[in-house]
């Protein structure tokens, strides 16, 4: 009776364990896609003005490479967590972020040998200042 007891003991031990590194898996993605969506739309509203304004709006896009850097970089810089990488890209109407974060996760030593999770995220927005 004893082994049946330690064994379901144990059973519902791992469940448990897993259950809460799969749940704090989950809530970093979450965090990783919000971060990554509020980059993107701050990046889209980021407009190069020199460029943008000395055609006076007319077959001039609106965003080039340098202000969309600029943009993530500050925005990301005010976030209470940042990200380990990310990178832009943008075709002067519309810009895409891809953002990455390493988390350590509970319990990351029974599920994934002490390795840190990697945790991607891709958002996309487009400016509103495109003709």
């Amino acid at each position: 009776m004893v082994p049946f007891v330690l064994l379901s003991f144990s059973i519902a031990l791992l469940m448990v364990c897993g259950g809460i590194t799969a749940s704090v898996a989950f809530l970093e993605q979450r965090d990783v896609q919000s971060l990554c969506d509020g980059a993107a739309v701050a990046a889209a509203n980021e407009v190069d003005e020199g460029q943008y304004f000395g055609t006076s709006g007319r077959d001039a896009v609106p965003l080039s490479q340098e202000s969309v850097n600029s943009a993530v970089a500050t925005y990301i810089e005010s976030a209470s967590e940042g990200l380990d990488a990310w990178t832009t890209t943008t075709d002067g109407r519309s810009v895409e972020v891809v953002c990455t974060r390493y988390v350590a996760l509970p319990f990351a030593g029974m599920f994934l040998g002490g390795e840190q999770l990697e945790r991607t995220a891709v958002a996309s927005a487009r400016s509103p200042f495109s003709p």
